[in-house]
């Protein structure tokens, strides 16, 4: 009966494995292969929306257009999305490595509480009315710096929780030895424990660019203009109430899609390796 079981158990591991390829097809493949197509269409026939070659590439002369639309926008747009996502992210990985550290080295009556905070950044909505007045109190609505500390407080808790359980397989030891050696607080962190969080820094810094990159709603609600426009808000250019270029519209999504995937391809595997290193070394 064993042996039968054995027999029996690579074919169902080559069975498993080509569903969920075929899963992966449908659910990743299929709709970027119906971009890219789209893209590469004359208006006329992308407006059909349908999976279909095109009559004619017109790769270069939708480009153009997308990239000159609006007195380059799209230009204008990379730039605030790059700022946006480097400062952001910087302020995530420094502040969220800190308090990670300190929450999980320093015991106190105060960590159910600020645990609980941390827990709560990641399950309660933020305000948008609310926000946009502490904004405007401290006149920073409208402003890059203003939608910077937006994000870094949004995705602050995810950050804290991947430093804090990465920083546990850490031993104390060496925070001792730093200690003995003269070190104090800052220089602790900074030369003996920061760089030793190099696989969670890789998976933070990917991680919370594409979502600051993607991130739609807040550079809405906190960031109106056009000269202030990121790049997933210039999806607007090519949609309209009465009409829509479709072939424009998805150059357009198809641009904004090739950095983050890019960023994806080539830090897979860090990312899996830091988002699994405090789980299996904890």
């Amino acid at each position: 009966m064993t042996a039968e079981l054995v027999n029996h158990r690579p074919g169902r591991n080559y069975l498993l494995s080509a569903v969920a390829i075929l899963a992966s097809i449908v659910v990743f493949v299929v709709p970027f292969a119906f971009i890219v197509l789209t893209a590469v269409k004359d208006r006329q026939q992308a407006a059909l929306l349908d999976f279909s070659w095109p009559h004619q590439l017109r790769f270069a002369q939708n480009f153009v257009e997308v990239i000159e639309a609006r007195d380059y926008m799209l230009v204008i747009a990379f730039i605030n999305s790059t700022v946006l996502t480097v400062a952001s992210v910087t302020g995530m990985v420094v502040l969220a490595a800190m308090a990670g550290f300190v929450l999980q080295r320093r015991r106190s009556r105060w960590n159910p509480f600020i645990n609980f905070l941390v827990l709560s950044g990641l399950i309660i909505p933020p305000a948008v009315v609310p926000t946009i007045w502490v904004l405007q109190q401290f006149g920073l609505f409208r402003t890059m710096s203003g939608l910077i500390l937006i994000e870094i407080a949004f995705g602050l808790s995810f950050c804290v929780l991947l430093f804090r359980a990465f920083v546990a397989t850490i031993p104390r030891e060496l925070d001792e030895a730093a200690v003995i050696d003269g070190a104090g607080p800052l220089r602790l962190f900074f030369q003996v424990i920061f760089p030793l969080l190099k696989s969670v820094i890789v998976t933070v810094v990917v991680v919370q660019s594409v979502t600051v990159f993607n991130d739609f709603v807040n550079p809405l609600y906190f960031l109106p203009g056009d000269q202030n426009a990121t790049v997933q808000l210039t999806l607007y250019n090519f949609s309209g109430q009465f009409t829509t270029q479709y072939n424009l519209l998805f150059m357009n999504i198809l641009l904004i899609t090739i950095p983050p995937l890019i960023m994806f391809l080539f830090f897979n595997r860090q990312i899996v390796a830091g988002m699994t290193s405090g789980a299996i070394k904890g």
